[in-house]
């Protein structure tokens, strides 16, 4: 692989583990470099707060386009949770710690006293510096590619799990993007003691069943409906299914 050929002497380590090598080393220099070291040597050239600035706009960016292209059925609201979930300052400082790239900051003896090389905010901030340091040398494909090979770990579990936060809300986010009517929730049956109930529960919408599931309370019951509702999408298979009112076609 070509990648591996510019390993050992042309790359340095941090290059090595995020997979590129940078035309412009002031870039990264300038990547790593915590604003706490100008407090320690006068008029010292930079740091890295601009290219914060720039990173987190890039992955906004980057990660947004990749859910939109993931889940071509998902509304605004639940890309959202997707992408907070993504690019929060805790999942920043995880993708940060991953690389190891606290050993590499340029700090203030003070900072790196009182454990600035593991405090989640400058972790979370270094990553985003990274980002635009490689988008400034490389350009957004780079910027791009390296931000979705750090988290390709996330959207896998995103996309084996996209409804986890809410199936019920999810459910209806999808079917009223075809047509207004909410799905309606109908508890078939309730068996079992009063300290152990067994509930069914259907999901309906527009006079087709969509799915049934039980649960130990009618909200767990509706919860398994809606996600079985997920699992089969059988308002797809319906020839009954009205067309669209908001100008969108059926998937």
């Amino acid at each position: 692989m070509a990648m591996e050929a510019l390993k050992t002497s042309i790359m340095n380590p941090l290059e090595e583990r995020i997979f590129y090598k940078f035309r412009n080393g002031l870039l990264l220099a300038e990547a790593l470099t915590h604003p706490s070291i100008s407090l320690e040597r006068k008029n010292y050239p930079f740091d890295n707060q601009r290219l914060e600035f720039l990173g987190d706009s890039v992955i906004q960016v980057s990660v947004t386009e990749h859910l939109f292209r993931m889940f071509p059925d998902f509304g605004e609201g639940q890309l959202t949770k997707l992408r907070t979930r993504i690019v929060s300052r805790t999942a920043l400082r995880n993708r940060a710690a991953k690389l190891d790239l606290g050993s590499y900051i340029m700090m203030g003896r003070g900072e790196e006293s009182s454990g600035g090389r593991e405090r989640a905010s400058t972790l979370a901030d270094v990553f985003e510096s990274l980002v635009g340091a490689i988008y400034l040398d490389g350009g957004f494909d780079a910027a791009r590619i390296f931000i979705l090979r750090q988290m390709e770990e996330v959207f896998t579990e995103i996309a084996n799990q996209p409804e986890e936060i809410n199936p019920k809300g999810f459910l209806q986010e999808i079917l009223q993007a075809i047509e207004p009517a909410a799905p309606e929730y109908h508890i078939l049956s309730q068996s079992g003691p009063e300290h152990s109930k067994n509930f069914i529960c259907s999901v309906v919408w527009n006079g087709q069943e969509l799915g049934r599931g039980c649960g130990s309370s009618k909200k767990e019951a509706q919860v398994a409906a809606a996600q079985v509702a997920l699992s089969e999408r059988r308002w797809e298979k319906s020839d009954q299914v009205p067309e669209p009112t908001s100008g969108l076609k059926n998937p």
